[in-house]
């Protein structure tokens, strides 16, 4: 299996600057003022009134960009909307239906159909349904029609208004606008300090419910993540393997999720037990690469153990060299074959003390597809036949005596394009269990937990330090009391 190539990783960077929410906005409302207005720009004094009605209206960008509106929230955009055509009472129709239908055209053809095919093999008619699954998307992406549409009609309608009014030579009402803008940044903040309160909670200390272990209770650690896996679509699957597992192992059944719920975020908190504001990754789109602390890699490199984190490239920008990526541009029905084999080279030439593997199909089949439909439960059991098939090969290379087994998701999926970023309905819980010599059996916990948990409790089993900022608690209660040092 290809590994990703340097395009790949830097196409998956630019991509990202349309697929998330935050730079889709200003990129979005900028490209279309552009193409709208390009027969006129080069007339006299277009351009310099261009620029100047742009820098007038540079708070509203900002403050979109800084401010998400999750799930219900993005109900309130249409408020400011409203006020705006109160009292200034003008639109332009044109300008709004051409934006109209660049946005449908890049979500439900570009996106949902062009892209998607030419990826990972969907069917050229995939707009058929993607349309519909745009316009339910709530997550934190471009994709997400319900708040993207009140952002841009609003940006556009005042840069179209202050740009005419320059261009004409018309006094501008500098106090109505600033008036706008106050009143705007209150009603955002209010909204979001009294009804954006769902996000989980942060835990407060360092990892401190259990001593650092000196010697290793686990010979390895092999954590299997499959990407995006819903928990109630896994509860419905039918995955006699993964079943096994966790009847013979330690099951957490509320196991919760970061936020946002977007993978590079999820995976960086998984393998620094700690939190985005402290580690620095905070969407998909990294502005700086590389962590700010510690990873579990880190600590293994202290006693002398290897830890590989097989992945799609956007993992290269949070873990760096400790990633061995895979390439995501593949038929989606080999992608998970490709990282299976491809996992098992890896233990056969590097025999790593801990390996991380990501399975994609499901993820990709959600966002392509919907997680709604039968496509996505075959793929919950493809990779559940997948797996099987690479433990059953640990265990004849002898690599599974003293192996602990962990298989979870990053995060779930909600409705519309099987969509992650907010936490709505499907995202939050995720599938989250052990399995090995030193892991309870047929032990079930029903206390909340969190996935930073896992990064220290790998430290634990793996007789390593705990990463410099982890504040996950190690998972003792699935750890067997005999074995504790």
């Amino acid at each position: 299996m290809k590994k990703a190539s340097k395009f790949e990783k830097f196409a998956a960077r630019c991509w990202n600057l349309l697929n998330e929410g935050k730079p889709f906005t200003p990129i979005f409302v900028i490209g279309t003022m552009l193409l709208f207005n390009l027969t006129t720009l080069f007339e006299s004094q277009s351009f310099s009134a261009f620029l100047l009605s742009f820098i007038l209206i540079l708070p509203v960008f900002i403050l979109y960009f800084i401010y998400d509106f999750p799930l219900f929230l993005r109900n309130y955009l249409w408020i400011p909307f409203v006020i705006y055509l109160i009292i200034w009472n003008s639109v332009n129709v044109p300008l709004l239906l051409f934006a109209l239908g660049l946005y449908f055209f890049f979500t439900v053809f570009f996106w949902g159909t062009l892209y998607y095919h030419l990826r990972i093999g969907t069917t050229w008619w995939n707009f058929t349904r993607f349309w519909k699954l745009v316009l339910k998307n709530s997550d934190s992406t471009s994709g997400n029609a319900q708040e993207q549409l009140p952002k841009f009609l609003l940006l556009l309608s005042l840069w179209n208004l202050t740009f005419e009014q320059m261009h004409l030579g018309i006094d501008l009402s500098y106090t109505s606008l600033l008036v706008f803008y106050v009143f705007l940044l209150l009603f955002t903040w209010i909204l979001h300090r009294n009804l954006f309160d769902w996000k989980p909670k942060v835990i407060s200390e360092k990892t401190n419910n259990a001593p650092e272990q000196e010697e290793a209770m686990s010979d390895k650690v092999v954590v299997l993540v499959v990407d995006g896996m819903r928990k109630e679509r896994f509860e419905e699957a039918d995955t006699p393997f993964l079943d096994y597992l966790r009847k013979n192992g330690t099951d957490y059944s509320q196991m919760e999720t970061l936020y946002p719920a977007r993978t590079v975020v999820c995976f960086t908190s998984m393998f620094t037990g700690t939190y985005p504001f402290e580690h620095g990754i905070k969407s998909n789109m990294v502005w700086k690469l590389g962590i700010k602390v510690e990873s579990i890699f880190d600590s293994l490199r202290k006693v002398g153990k290897k830890g590989r984190l097989l992945g799609i490239a956007h993992l290269v920008d949070s873990m760096g060299d400790d990633v061995e990526t895979v390439t995501a541009v593949m038929h989606n029905d080999v992608a998970d074959r490709n990282i299976i084999d491809r996992a098992k080279l890896i233990m056969s030439e590097q025999d790593p003390d801990l390996l991380v593997a990501q399975l994609i199909s499901t993820d990709q089949t959600g966002h392509s597809r919907g997680v709604l439909y039968d496509e996505y439960i075959q793929k919950i059991e493809e990779a559940d036949t997948l797996l099987k098939e690479y433990v059953d090969w640990l265990e004849e290379q002898g690599k599974m005596t003293n192996t602990t087994i962990i298989v979870c998701a990053d995060h779930g999926q909600a409705d519309g394009i099987g969509g992650h970023g907010h936490l709505d309905e499907g995202e939050r819980y995720v599938p989250f269990f052990m399995y090995g010599a030193n892991i309870e059996k047929g032990k079930r916990i029903d206390e909340k937990q969190s996935l930073v948990s896992v990064a220290p409790t790998i430290a634990y089993l793996l007789g390593a330090p705990y990463p410099s900022h982890s504040r996950g608690p190690v998972l003792v209660d699935a750890i067997r009391k005999g074995v504790h040092k």
